[in-house]
């Protein structure tokens, strides 16, 4: 005898911003999880912000002294120095469960676990083709009526195949219980984006087209795939970071400023951008492909994946008409950087002629990797040159603030206390791939790089008419 499917609950906004009473981690014993959850959650312990029991659940036949002894390598693994006090305390709040994620009986050892919770948090760092099994059993098990779950990248490999694995899921949970995490969203420098926008008078008239030449994004990698070429050959870097993490910077870049903070309203404003963007064009789509990227473990001999992306983007409303987003991705670059870049349209020459070598445009670069920072070039009249020259100002956010939290300590005590604001609602990721689905389709071929380089030639064709490519400013 099967069991129906429970009718989905709507969490009540009060509901969903309850503060977690335990923490559940499926997939715990995983390489995510030594790689970032231990020591996320460390960090957390470290700044006094983690309050509830943490139950980790996996297939492996663990004692909950193995998965501390995990904890503890994961964390020193990282560099971090163990202060022994915080790592007890982390320590007495694990439990664990072993259990088949298909067993049924493995959810009722979980509900046994965390009897008595109110607002549990289940954590879903496993494969997405598990996630509509774990959220089935969470729910037939009577565990996911006043939760929330969070699942891990990638949300579908299509448009189609992120709408099915959402139907799937929304058997059984209300979307504002749903919570999909992407590490990028927790960057420090993604969230300052919004706020130069938008709360400084002198900067937030400049992004539009009536002042800007274009706008380039620019995520480089001076590493290669190393030991993931089973995973990264399937995907590529279209799927792996444009359509998710680049688009969120194109979001934070050219969304219209929200009526209010509330998490609905900035993801409405976000959607609103993503609606207004043209279906994304293979004619300026440019991918490559990196000199011995065929020789890696778990490539294809004859794979054609892209370890390189750059494409344009055009956004079809008021403020942005005209003005082309280039975006670009690659590995084994020259170097590991993220930055937005707003490239102005040239001043009128008139008398002021005289300057050192052609012109540069005005610029202002918000760097987000490896730390925020915010650059200004322009130009100004210096000794050392006849006429007029370029001058830099820089500024790293830590240099006043100090250094901020890692993206997977924001995001996780994010889910623990009920704020959704940095993560991805449905409608937005299905606009994404509607955006990106055309490049899908119909793939233009990959040409050679040698690494070390800046990409193939061919993609400095793609900003013709526009200028060039600029360097990240730490390479150049």
């Amino acid at each position: 005898m099967t069991t129906a499917a429970p009718e989905a609950k709507v969490s009540t906004t009060e509901q969903a911003q309850k503060p977690a009473d335990v923490f559940v981690v499926f997939g715990i014993t995983g390489d995510l999880a030594k790689v970032m959850t231990f020591h996320s959650l460390y960090r957390l312990e470290q700044r006094g912000l983690l309050d509830c029991p943490i139950v980790g659940v996996a297939v492996d036949d663990w004692t909950v002294d193995q998965l501390k002894d995990r904890a503890r390598e994961s964390i020193t693994g990282t560099g971090e120095s163990l202060d022994e006090k915080i790592f007890d305390r982390l320590a007495e709040r694990f439990s664990y469960v072993t259990g088949d994620f298909g067993d049924d009986a493995t959810y009722e050892r979980v509900g046994q676990a965390i009897d008595g919770a109110t607002t549990p948090v289940f954590y879903l760092e496993i494969p997405p083709f598990l996630f509509g099994r774990v959220v089935k059993g969470l729910a037939e098990a009577g565990l996911t009526e006043t939760g929330r779950v969070v699942v891990e990248k990638p949300f579908g490999h299509d448009r189609d195949s992120a709408h099915e694995l959402a139907a799937e899921i929304h058997q059984y949970l209300d979307e504002s219980q749903l919570y999909r995490i992407d590490h990028y969203l927790g960057k420090m420098g993604l969230e300052e984006i919004l706020f130069l926008r938008f709360a400084n008078s002198m900067l937030e008239p400049l992004w539009t087209r009536n002042y800007l030449e274009s706008v380039q994004i620019t995520m480089a990698e001076d590493f290669g795939v190393e030991d993931r070429g089973h995973f990264y050959d399937r995907v590529g870097a279209l799927q792996d970071v444009v359509v998710n993490h680049l688009m969120q910077v194109v979001a934070a870049s050219a969304m219209e400023i929200p009526s209010g903070t509330q998490p609905d309203l900035i993801k409405n404003a976000q959607v609103s951008l993503f609606h207004a963007v043209a279906d994304a064009d293979p004619a300026h789509y440019v991918r490559g492909q990196y000199d011995g990227y065929l020789d890696i473990d778990g490539v294809a001999a004859d794979s054609t994946t892209e370890t390189y992306a750059a494409l344009r983007l055009d956004i079809e409303n008021w403020r942005w008409a005209g003005v082309p987003f280039f975006i670009r991705t690659g590995k084994r670059l020259p170097a590991t950087q993220t930055e937005l870049r707003l490239v102005f349209k040239h001043a009128p020459r008139l008398g002021f002629h005289l300057r050192h070598g052609p012109p540069e445009p005005n610029q202002l670069i918000v760097k987000l990797d490896p730390t925020p920072g915010i650059r200004l070039v322009l130009d100004a009249h210096r000794a050392d040159r006849v006429g007029t020259a370029a001058i830099e100002l820089d500024m790293e956010f830590a240099e006043e603030g100090g250094e901020g939290p890692t993206p997977y300590e924001v995001l996780l005590h994010a889910a623990m206390v009920g704020n959704s604001t940095r993560f991805t609602r449905q409608d937005g990721v299905e606009e994404t791939w509607r955006i990106m689905q055309p490049l899908l389709d119909a793939p233009p071929p990959v040409h050679a790089y040698a690494p070390g380089s800046w990409g193939p030639t061919e993609g400095d064709d793609l900003v013709a008419g526009h200028g060039r490519w600029h360097e990240p400013w730490i390479a150049s």
